[in-house]
């Protein structure tokens, strides 16, 4: 399959050497690792935990490196290497061989530089998990042996913070997406919770604590953490990204752009461009939920410079991976065309090539949406048939996350067909099933959220069938996840009205008058009828 040359560019970089020059002056918080390495590697070390607690992972193994120069026994620096090759751990998805062996030979050299504490041994054997026949042992065990060892070393070194903050990390990222208790993200949070106090311009507690608390019922939770980080460590682009993670949860539309706004633009400076087009996605999903359309075709329009900006010299890796980036790109225009509800444009999306079937399944899913919904039977059908396909194609990689999640996808496009072909009952069957596999999986960190929820399509297909009263139960339950989303407050009040709940569509209505206050595009239809 034909890759474009910014992918390819992307794909050869794994958390790679980069000379930067660093300001003094950079904020990026203070980490307390004590270490044994020659006093003057200990600046270089600092700093390189700084990064490396905010994923910044391009600067962070040039600093690593740094303090390796000033001390060649500084093996607890490859160390950070090694955990920096493996990336953002919360990142859905199989990682790629060439960081796995970048990460196994910096693990190789952190034993052959010597650590002269059993602490730092401690660490680096943990972290040897990751990596540990990686060609033959499957990532998730591989993930859940760190997890287990992190644990051992947190408990041996009980008074260690970066022990327990770094056990916290690999418990939260190491949460099964299907388990809707949440455990392992309440122990981790937890644990964060109490480290955060003892030092409070730490980047790694506050951003952890984001993490842990990355589900609508724990959202709230997160807060004051993502109020915190983008002050703690505002030169790092994920720093000032990742309060939107906990914004987007609580439907707090604006303080997202703002905080994405000023990701997109540090990501911009530090050459990080997939972190870039990550911010831009949440800062697009959030433009539209307050159907800010002129902002966001303005956004849509930065989206093909921004995309060049992948093949530019000189680009490092940051906390978004190379799939954050080929997402991006995918739900940018399907999120412009489908919360618009531009059936035409939906259709008329064309498919960038990637090597992630999960991002092309994006733009498949928007096109079936858009031709059922226009009508356009043949191309439907196609486009259906691509998910299909895709999803066949991914299945034996073991990307059981992101195979579930086509399939979720062809489900749905397969229910709208269903009702362009006058199969209602098969239509409401199917839509059922795909907002029931959804409800099931939580999503992952690589989106703001679903490009559109199967329960609120659910809502718009009871509507177009004359069920109000069983719509206006599936929005409630959309809001319940997705609080203050655009469609499903629209569809609710709609639903209300046509139900005879007048109480209901009135409230509604205020809620949808109330996020709409700063609409700048053309009225939606929904808002021109208030």
């Amino acid at each position: 399959m034909w890759i474009s040359p910014a992918f390819a560019v992307l794909l050869s970089l794994t958390p790679a050497v980069q000379q930067h020059q660093h300001d003094a002056t950079e904020k990026l918080g203070t980490v307390k690792f004590s270490t044994s390495c020659a006093e003057a590697a200990q600046p270089a070390f600092a700093r390189a935990m700084a990064l490396l607690h905010s994923f910044e992972y391009g600067p962070a193994i040039d600093s690593f490196n740094a303090a390796v120069a000033a001390d060649a026994q500084c093996g607890i620096a490859y160390w950070g290497i090694a955990l920096s090759r493996w990336g953002n751990p919360f990142a859905a998805g199989i990682k790629p061989p060439p960081a796995l062996k970048a990460g196994r030979d910096a693990i190789e050299k952190a034993r052959a530089a010597g650590a002269k504490t059993e602490r730092e041994r401690a660490f680096i054997d943990a972290a040897a998990r990751l990596f540990t026949d990686f060609e033959t042992l499957n990532q998730r065990t591989r993930v859940l042996a760190y997890r287990d060892a992190m644990k051992e070393v947190a408990a041996r070194y009980p008074q260690d913070s970066e022990a327990s903050a770094f056990y916290a990390l690999a418990l939260a990222s190491s949460q099964d997406p299907t388990d809707m208790t949440y455990a392992s993200l309440l122990e981790a949070g937890a644990i964060l919770e109490k480290l955060a106090p003892s030092q409070p311009d730490h980047p790694g507690f506050v951003h952890y604590i984001i993490h842990a608390y990355d589900a609508p019922p724990l959202a709230s939770r997160a807060v004051d953490a993502a109020r915190r980080y983008a002050k703690i460590a505002p030169a790092a682009p994920h720093a000032l990204h990742m309060p939107s993670h906990t914004f987007t949860r609580l439907g707090y539309w604006q303080d997202s752009i703002d905080t994405n706004i000023a990701s997109a633009e540090a990501a911009r400076r530090m050459k990080a461009p997939a972190e870039e087009l990550h911010a831009m996605d949440y800062e697009m999903y959030a433009y539209l939920q307050q159907a800010q359309d002129g902002a966001a075709k303005r956004l849509l329009d930065e989206l093909p410079p921004a995309r060049d900006r992948l093949a530019g010299p000189g680009t490092v890796a940051s906390a978004a991976p190379p799939l954050a980036a080929a997402y991006a790109i995918a739900a940018i225009p399907a999120r412009y065309a489908l919360e618009r509800r531009s059936w035409a444009d939906a259709a008329r999306l064309e498919v960038t090539p990637t090597p992630f079937a999960q991002a092309e399944a994006i733009t498949w899913f928007a096109k079936a949406l858009g031709a059922a919904k226009s009508k356009d039977l043949d191309a439907a059908r196609a486009a259906v048939a691509s998910l299909d396909a895709l999803r066949a194609k991914l299945e034996p990689s073991g990307e059981a996350y992101w195979t579930e999640q086509i399939r979720i996808q062809h489900i749905g496009a397969s229910a709208w067909l269903a009702l362009a072909e006058g199969r209602t009952d098969n239509a409401l069957t199917l839509l059922r099933e795909a907002a029931d596999r959804e409800d099931r999986t939580e999503k992952n960190a690589v989106t703001p959220g679903p490009i559109a929820p199967a329960r609120e399509m659910l809502g718009d297909m009871l509507l177009i069938v004359k069920q109000p009263a069983r719509a206006l139960e599936a929005f409630e339950a959309t809001l319940k996840k997705e609080p203050n989303r655009f469609r499903a407050l629209a569809g609710a009040a709609e639903a209300a009205a046509q139900a005879g709940n007048a109480g209901a569509a009135q409230k509604y209505r205020r809620a949808l008058a109330d996020l709409t206050k700063r609409a700048d595009g053309p009225p939606r239809p929904e808002l021109a009828a208030r």
